[in-house]
């Protein structure tokens, strides 16, 4: 993790950022914001900010969004400061607010909740081992590495496995969301951008290329980048140099390039949507991570792993979960994947109430399971009476029921319709939504632009 400190509190600024560099992270430290826009624009980079109550948290966000800079505030202030201060940090958009003097586990729980990176892979079903075991060969290389699979399963966790399994692990590892980012700024996040180049660079901006030189860069959902992009990308890749926006001259760049995809790439190459040379050039090495419905070891260990996990960022007793809980959970076929996984967990943590995690607290996304796997159902996997019971009886009757709603609609009203529905059955989770829908998340975000411009409602992040 990259942190940047902001000011000094009497030097318990100085104690928070020994606390983070014996917790792993690296620390850059300014004096003020204006320090601080100086370093994040030059390229030091930064996963998180901690910022100092007294100084302006609201011009450090506005500056930010000004410049089209996405990066998480930690407001840090005496134990004495009032709690309306505090308040009006979180108001001015600080994420958390810490108090000082710091403590060690206080600061190691807001790095976990603010910036979420955990380079862990929990495992123990033989399927992901393989994929481990591949990832150990080809790690110490400088192969470019394509990782697929299915929203949810890991992909970037497994990016970060492999940079620091890699040659370049003390260097910089940078990831950039390609789906995250609009089309007409991913060009300045992938290659910066000089003073002047467009309407709000106030100021030279390094790039992810240049941050990540002599690391590792991972770009995340790849198949949503625009094809005349894809033509500088496979330039840059080739000629081991980038061409800032609205730069004269080119800029050298080492750089390790990961990628992944949710999509097969294949058939996007057959549609035209993908760069033919790009694909072969970004695969030379394939990590094709399973669904955890193709992992199911792996559901018991990892259901532990975030109750765990959970309980101690909300300051919850440990519970173990209950047998019925277990049997939900390993009977249910997980869309989600991981992520889904992780959300389940995070929600039973919070609602559970006994001295173990029952299945009260289990609530499932979908109630449905799928088929067992091809090697058939273990005793631990059979379907439990609970998600039987949630099942649907009977499929809807083609001659009227659910079919019959469709009956004096528009194929634009009914397509409306489904893309809101999933969306709120994923609570609001756009590359979950997209990737059920079968549709790219550009195609998603172009939906619900148009539907919010035309008065629907269209479910936020996290509301179901």
């Amino acid at each position: 993790m990259k942190l940047l400190i902001i000011g000094s509190l009497g030097g318990h600024m100085t104690t928070a950022s020994h606390i983070a560099m014996q917790r792993g992270a690296k620390v850059t430290s300014v004096n003020n914001i204006d320090e601080a826009m100086s370093a994040i624009r030059a390229g030091y980079g930064a996963d998180l900010a901690m910022i100092d109550l007294r100084l302006d948290i609201g011009d450090f966000h506005a500056r930010l969004d000004g410049e089209r800079i996405t990066l998480p505030i930690v407001a840090c202030g005496l134990e004495g400061a009032s709690a309306d201060s505090a308040a009006a940090a979180i108001a001015a958009g600080a994420k958390e607010y810490l108090p000082l003097p710091p403590d060690a586990d206080l600061i190691a729980a807001v790095f976990e909740a603010v910036a979420e990176e955990n380079s862990a892979v929990i495992h123990r079903d033989p399927a992901m081992a393989r994929v481990l075991k591949l990832a150990d060969q080809i790690a110490p290389s400088d192969a470019s590495v394509l990782i697929t699979g299915e929203s949810g399963t890991g992909k970037e966790v497994i990016a970060r496995y492999v940079h620091d399994k890699s040659k370049r692990a003390s260097a910089e590892f940078v990831a950039l969301n390609c789906a995250a980012i609009p089309e007409n700024l991913l060009e300045s996040e992938l290659f910066g951008h000089e003073k002047g180049a467009f309407s709000g660079a106030v100021a030279r901006r390094i790039g992810k290329f240049e941050q990540a030189h002599n690391g590792t860069l991972l770009l995340d959902e790849i198949s949503e980048m625009d094809p005349r992009l894809q033509a500088k990308l496979l330039r840059a890749i080739q000629e081991r140099e980038i061409d800032r926006v609205g730069g004269s001259k080119p800029v050298k760049v080492n750089v390790r390039l990961l990628a992944t995809s949710n999509r097969n790439l294949e058939e996007s190459v057959r549609k035209g949507e993908f760069r033919e040379d790009l694909y072969f050039r970004l695969n030379v090495v394939n990590l094709k991570l399973p669904s955890l419905r193709e992992k199911p070891r792996d559901i018991p260990l990892l259901a532990e792993h975030f109750a765990k996990r959970y309980g101690e960022l909300n300051g919850m007793p440990e519970r173990p979960l209950s047998a019925e809980a277990m049997q939900i959970l390993v009977g249910y076929h997980w869309p989600g994947n991981v992520r889904e996984m992780e959300n389940t967990m995070h929600r039973a943590v919070l609602l559970a109430s006994g001295e173990e995690i029952g299945p009260e607290a289990i609530i499932l996304t979908h109630s449905a399971p799928l088929a067992p796997p091809p090697d058939g159902p273990t005793e631990a996997l059979q379907a439990t009476p609970q998600a039987a019971a949630a099942a649907p009886e009977t499929p809807p009757d083609p001659s009227g029921g659910a079919s019959g709603e469709f009956v004096g609609k528009t194929v634009a009203e009914v397509e409306r319709d489904l893309i809101i529905d999933t969306l709120q059955h994923c609570l609001g989770n756009r590359t979950h939504a997209a990737t059920i829908l079968g549709i790219s998340i550009r195609t998603l975000r172009n939906k619900l632009k148009q539907y919010n411009e035309e008065g629907v409602a269209v479910p936020a992040p996290g509301e179901g």
